[in-house]
């Protein structure tokens, strides 16, 4: 029980078939409590029963694209737990016409929202949780193959998940930086 007494977010878990999932169980396995956000109300109903399996009680609705649901999260974590060791960033997405066709054909608007919600929304979450986060405690997010080399109709989110690796770069610098000021 390698997790036993840590405090874990995870965030993006939408269903029992995405990868959140996989890693809220494995956490919990490993002795992890568990508290969970979800996008909106339309998958606040599949993550319900998800959250009485793990056994928690901390389920918040946060919709990533809004600063002030990001606050409102940590605010809340803090409340619950007054610090955290471990927050999971599984969340990524773009609108489904941007996967039609190739890149050049990506709308603005499609990449604005592609490039917010998977990539800006982690730096949002990292500025947010900073402050509560355990001194040994890690910001994880999750990127694909995709960032590295192209895939057929991945289109936009290879961008974004390339985008996302160096986002995570700098943050950790940062990071780092002012855990030494």
């Amino acid at each position: 029980m390698i997790l036993k007494g840590k405090k874990a977010l995870i965030m993006g878990l939408a269903n029992d078939k995405s990868i959140a999932y996989g890693i809220a169980k494995s956490f919990k396995r490993e002795g992890a409590d568990i508290a969970i956000s979800y996008a909106g109300e339309s998958v606040k109903k599949r993550v319900m029963p998800i959250a009485e399996e793990l056994g928690t009680e901390l389920v918040f609705e946060c919709d990533v694209s809004k600063d002030q649901d990001i606050e409102n999260l940590a605010s809340n974590i803090k409340e619950a737990w007054n610090n955290i060791d471990i927050v999971v960033h599984s969340i990524a997405y773009a609108p489904k016409d941007e996967f039609k066709s190739g890149v050049i054909d990506t709308t603005r608007s499609g990449f604005n929202i592609a490039m917010d919600i998977s990539v800006y929304s982690f730096i949002a979450v990292v500025r947010a949780f900073s402050n509560i986060m355990n001194e040994e405690g890690a910001f994880l997010t999750l990127s694909y193959y995709g960032a590295q080399k192209v895939v057929p109709h991945y289109n936009v989110m290879g961008i974004a998940k390339a985008a996302l690796e160096s986002a995570t770069r700098y943050l950790a610098f940062d990071v780092a930086k002012k855990n030494q000021g």
